[in-house]
């Protein structure tokens, strides 16, 4: 694999080594899961978002729905940073944003629109200093997730200090208003939503490093106890090659 760039500008040389060196990976085991929960907590303790716990994890029921897969990025074998990917149907509408939001969600998956939803994006904070690429690695994987559901939309719920990032990668739009969120006392958060058959080109355009291939769609998100209801056809790419990079 190849790494991502700063947007507008030249990928680094150090980026393209990264790249090579990331491995996506479903978190599964008992073992990986505790890994993952105690690096969420960290992240968040670390960001002001929660106060201490005896536990030191962060789960909620949201990891074991059955729309959803929990991905970890690993750079040399090493747990970095982690995003939680729910795709939201009319069948399947298990999320902590459809529970924040569903006055908005719920009418439109009525509608047959089709979603994906990443939440809980943390990354281990001394590997985010050592790789700054490793924010645009890892939202890498719901861009894929809409390329291989052939969603409609591209969801975030985020922080309102983080807005600029999802404008400039992925060109949301913020739908709400903030509003509380569970589990979060000190923090609020807004929806915010890409349109993505429409920006998919410009996305593809200004980070060469979101391409995917068919196999490696497959190899992420296909498996046996996937939702019935979110199988629809995907768009076939071409694969990523050194040429496509910025």
């Amino acid at each position: 694999m190849k790494s991502a760039a700063e947007p507008q500008k030249p990928l680094r040389p150090r980026g393209a080594a990264l790249f090579e060196r990331i491995d996506y990976r479903l978190i599964e085991t008992p073992e990986d899961r505790d890994r993952l929960h105690q690096m969420r907590y960290r992240a968040y303790l670390q960001a002001g978002l929660i106060p201490p716990s005896e536990s030191r994890r962060v789960t909620d029921r949201f990891d074991d729905a059955p729309n959803v897969w929990n991905f970890g990025v690993y750079v040399d074998d090493e747990l970095c940073s982690s995003v939680r990917i729910h795709v939201l149907t009319s069948e399947w509408r298990m999320s902590y944003t459809t529970e924040v939001f569903g006055d908005v969600l719920h009418p439109r998956l009525d509608r047959g629109e089709v979603f994906v939803d990443p939440c809980r994006f943390v990354a281990d904070s001394g590997m985010q200093q050592r790789f700054p690429e490793l924010p645009y690695l890892t939202v890498r994987l719901p861009f894929i997730a809409c390329e291989h559901f052939n969603a409609d939309v591209g969801l975030s719920m985020v922080r309102v200090d983080h807005q600029a990032f999802y404008r400039s990668v992925f060109l949301s739009e913020t739908l709400t208003e903030p509003r509380g969120f569970p589990g979060w006392p000190t923090k609020k958060a807004v929806l915010m939503a890409s349109d993505y058959p429409k920006v998919r080109e410009k996305i593809l355009t200004r980070f060469p490093i979101m391409r995917s291939s068919a196999f490696e769609r497959r190899m992420l998100f296909e498996r046996k106890s996937q939702p019935q209801a979110v199988a629809r056809p995907v768009l076939v790419q071409a694969p990523l090659s050194p040429a496509g990079l910025v």
